[in-house]
């Protein structure tokens, strides 16, 4: 599903543009830097608390102006000081462009080196790149002007663009930095007689804007870094940020008081593609017609659906191309759809055997994107399904809703996620369920942890010399069963097994696979492996009397990593169900002279225990962990750290067997 405003569109692009194809401008220029550019670089340069800063940001500024037409002139400057070698790849800039409805009149870069001179980039230095060079076709452009490679430590580089563009929606956004300090950064917006503007802050105390006659300024000045950290939460929700509404004050077209007003858009722009023919309504009942259920009926198109291929191809974006589906028969003639596509094809098949269903709006791949602040289509990335269940269908995704009643939630788009399930980095997020006026914002369902779990079993055989052979039985249920069945389904055979070998070998050291198995029992959203292995030298003998092996030896539960000194942001711990058995059967002539201490721990974002049991000559090793998704604020980051290091403990302990 394509966003609607260019420039929220290029924070995934850069990403692209790098490995797209190319096309250099012809040249030409001035030879000095700005007057704004040479004030920016005098700016003195604060001593950061944080480490290794690479860089900051002298100036952040958009200035918007719209005209009688409702065209967007806009004008961006950036001026970043590079403080250290790694700071040299943020001399970049960037221009994003939608071919059919904007273009970019003005990109100039200037570099000011340590001595003073200037290097000027022109329209000789710009690389006009597609978006997404994977896109059959994608109207997205980006231009760049790279000056990484020129940029030693202490140069100052800036950039200026103007862009003209007709936007879908009077609406936009504004981050008022990235991860970088930034000492200045504001954003203006010139609105014609008789409009208005509003706004809505986030990450940061209410921010009221300055009004000069009809011009809206929001400005930010001396912000600090915000570091990368080992499972941080991602920027959208770290740097202080607004979204903006402007509006005719006489008009209220194009405004979104509230999520109702965002529904009834995309019902009316979605709803004429919702076409129905004997093609689609035969395939429908001929994927039915063994099915007793109504969930086995929604499993059956689903699966379908799921199987049509993936192809995002967005054509008449600047006039809401980007979100409108293709005509559902259209897509099952062609055989391929975007996601949009597919989830309305779902919906035509569902209402030929008579199940209605929503079209959902979403954001894939994070589930805090979504603010319920701001009623806005720009906020989704995505479209899935909500489909209306009687009380006899149980299911982990099904939501109640006071107007709309049991809706299951599915995301056709996924392959490998079955019905009953919802990918992970979509459960807990807030979607848009598109019904008219009676459709809402809603949270995604969470799934139970015992619905998504990793159950394994070991049954292993420690010979006299230190080596051991033996099984690995695995269960895998929810999303961990849709990542094992994705992780078989797109590796070859060889490249499968060479997975499994990488994987053991890294938890059994000297291991060899003898044997693996995959089963893949989609009915029952599992997915099953069972291993035989090898190592001839695992055991570590001593003194010629004494064994010393560790049980844990085929999982690693560790999902902490520590940094050092204090952590100034919070961290994002994600859900986790493992359940671990292993039994190892002793070898003749040994005895058991010392097993560590059962162990457990438990707190309010998960539990974890270990225990040891010998009987005979098997000894048993039995482990669980269990984690809520959770947010840890950095005041409680120690007690994570202390969670952690019992689970850490526990999978470095020994066994210390002695000889008779």
């Amino acid at each position: 599903m394509t966003k609607t405003n260019i420039r929220t569109h290029l924070l995934s692009a850069l990403l692209l543009a790098a490995a797209a194809s190319a096309t250099v401008l012809a040249n030409g220029d001035d030879k000095n830097a700005p007057v704004w550019l040479e004030q920016a670089a005098k700016a003195a340069v604060p001593t950061y608390d944080v480490k290794d800063v690479p860089a900051v940001v002298l100036l952040k500024d958009e200035s918007v102006s719209m005209d009688g037409t409702g065209t967007l002139t806009i004008t961006d400057r950036y001026a970043l000081k590079v403080l250290l070698r790694g700071g040299r790849e943020y001399a970049m800039a960037h221009a994003a462009y939608l071919q059919s409805s904007s273009k970019v009149k003005d990109f100039r870069a200037w570099l000011i080196r340590p001595g003073g001179t200037v290097k000027v980039y022109g329209k000789d230095s710009v690389l006009d790149t597609v978006s997404d060079p994977d896109d059959i076709y994608d109207e997205y452009r980006i231009k760049t002007i790279d000056a990484a490679t020129d940029a030693e430590v202490g140069a100052v580089f800036g950039y200026e663009t103007t862009t003209e563009e007709k936007p879908l929606f009077t609406q936009d956004r504004w981050a008022f930095q990235g991860r970088l300090p930034v000492l200045s950064s504001h954003y203006s917006l010139a609105l014609p007689e008789g409009w208005k503007a509003n706004s809505v802050t986030f990450n940061h105390e209410e921010l009221k804007p300055s009004i000069t006659g009809n011009t809206y300024t929001w400005e930010l000045d001396g912000l600090g870094p915000i570091p990368p950290e080992p499972d941080g939460l991602s920027i959208v929700n770290l740097a202080p940020r607004i979204a903006i509404n402007y509006y005719a004050a006489a008009s209220n077209a194009h405004v979104y008081e509230n999520w109702h007003d965002v529904s009834r858009w995309y019902t009316e722009l979605s709803d004429p593609s919702l076409t129905m023919d004997d093609t689609i309504a035969g395939k429908a009942r001929e994927l039915t017609a063994g099915a007793t259920t109504e969930l086995d009926r929604i499993k059956a198109i689903a699966a379908f659906v799921q199987s049509i291929r993936y192809i995002s191809l967005d054509l008449d974006v600047a006039h809401g191309g980007g979100h409108r589906p293709r005509p559902a028969n259209l897509v099952l003639q062609r055989g391929y759809g975007d996601c949009k596509d597919k989830a309305n094809l779902m919906r035509a098949m569902l209402k030929a055997v008579k199940i209605e269903s929503h079209l959902v709006l979403i954001y894939s791949g994070d589930p805090t994107y979504v603010k319920a602040e701001w009623a806005s289509p720009g906020q989704f990335n995505h479209c899935i399904i909500a489909v209306n269940v009687s009380a006899d269908t149980k299911a982990a995704t099904v939501l109640s809703s006071d107007k709309l009643g049991r809706i299951m939630i599915f995301d056709p788009t996924d392959p490998y996620t079955q019905v009953g399930d919802l990918p992970d980095h979509e459960q807990g997020s807030y979607a848009l369920v598109t019904a008219g006026a009676d459709g809402d914002l809603m949270k995604m369902p969470i799934i139970p942890a015992a619905d998504n779990r990793l159950e394994r079993q070991a049954e292993v055989t420690l010979s006299p010399d230190g080596s051991i052979s033996g099984k690995i039985s695995q269960q895998a249920f929810g999303q961990e069963a849709a990542y094992q069945r994705g992780k078989e389904h797109e590796l070859s055979a060889s490249e499968y097994k060479g997975s499994l070998e990488k994987w053991l070998s890294a938890r059994v050291k000297g291991s060899t696979l003898t044997q693996s198995t995959p089963s893949d029992k989609k009915a029952t959203s599992e997915f099953d492996l069972d291993l035989e292995f090898n190592a001839p030298r695992y055991a570590q003998l001593m003194q010629d009397h004494l064994m010393m092996f560790k049980p844990a030896m085929v999982g690693r539960l560790d999902q902490f990593t520590p940094i050092e000194g204090k952590r100034m942001t919070p961290l994002l711990l994600d859900a986790s169900n493992y359940d671990e058995t292993i039994k190892v059967k002793l070898p003749d002539g040994f005895t058991v002279d010392e097993v560590p201490d059962a162990d457990s721990i438990q707190t309010a974002f998960g539990r974890y225990s270990s225990k040891y049991e010998v009987n005979g000559n098997m000894l048993t090793f039995t482990r669980r962990l269990e984690l809520n998704r959770s947010i840890i604020q950095p005041s409680q980051y120690n007690e994570v750290g202390k969670f952690f290091a019992v689970v850490r403990n526990a999978e470095v302990a020994p066994v210390v067997l002695v000889k008779k």
